[in-house]
């Protein structure tokens, strides 16, 4: 049903996730993402709280502990996907046994993917190496490439329809927000969207919004 990565940038310490899915708005429930804390991508039969939840006790905790403690409190832990990302980097991830085929999730050093209804597991290597194979260029260049990467190898069974990409710097608010909530060409859709908000007049004008952790 979705294909998703959280990821970190080593060198600035920026926190992101991308998500795709075959159905609409995947933006709105799947990736969550809080500065300086972590990013958590829930998806599957999808249980909002365990990004909420997910996120506030990243705050205090490991990717490991902050994902056994959101699942503790899921009534349906079976029917959930997810992968956590803590501020150093540490990531965990968790695949229900519910979790209709291809699912999984792969776990490394600032990067983890997962996803379900999915061609195969290609889709997952895809992202992964995508991911790692530009270290120096900015997290969100690398989070576009990894999903645009495991769509390319045929991404979510059912085909794209809604993409997100979301990435977190110092400041309370994010660097990167943008949705594709529905399209028939979602992937160059939301290509084109990060183009147009990471340069040109866009980026001239973030780059005048007020920062209180950044200056």
């Amino acid at each position: 049903m979705t294909f998703s990565i959280v990821g970190r940038d080593a060198r600035t310490g920026s926190i992101g996730v991308a998500t795709a899915t075959a159905g609409v708005a995947v933006g709105a429930l799947v990736p969550y993402a809080q500065a300086g804390v972590g990013a958590v991508a829930t998806q599957a039969m999808t249980n909002p709280y365990l990004g909420i939840d997910g996120v506030t006790h990243l705050a205090t905790m490991s990717a490991e502990d902050a994902l056994a403690a959101a699942l503790d409190t899921d009534p349906e832990p079976q029917r959930r996907q997810v992968v956590m990302l803590d501020r150093q980097g540490n990531t965990a991830g968790w695949t229900g046994s519910a979790c209709q085929s291809y699912a999984g999730h792969l776990l490394g050093q600032d990067v983890a993917v997962a996803g379900n209804i999915l061609t195969g597991e290609a889709v997952l290597d895809a992202m992964m190496n995508a991911f790692a194979a530009a270290p120096d260029l900015p997290l969100g260049v690398r989070l576009l490439h990894a999903l645009t990467a495991g769509a390319a190898v045929g991404g979510d069974a059912r085909g794209v329809g809604s993409a997100a990409l979301k990435v977190v710097e110092r400041e309370a608010y994010p660097s990167i927000d943008i949705r594709i909530d529905r399209s028939d060409r979602t992937m160059r859709d939301l290509a084109e969207l990060f183009e147009a908000t990471t340069k040109g007049g866009y980026e001239e004008f973030f780059s005048q919004v007020v920062r209180r952790e950044g200056q």
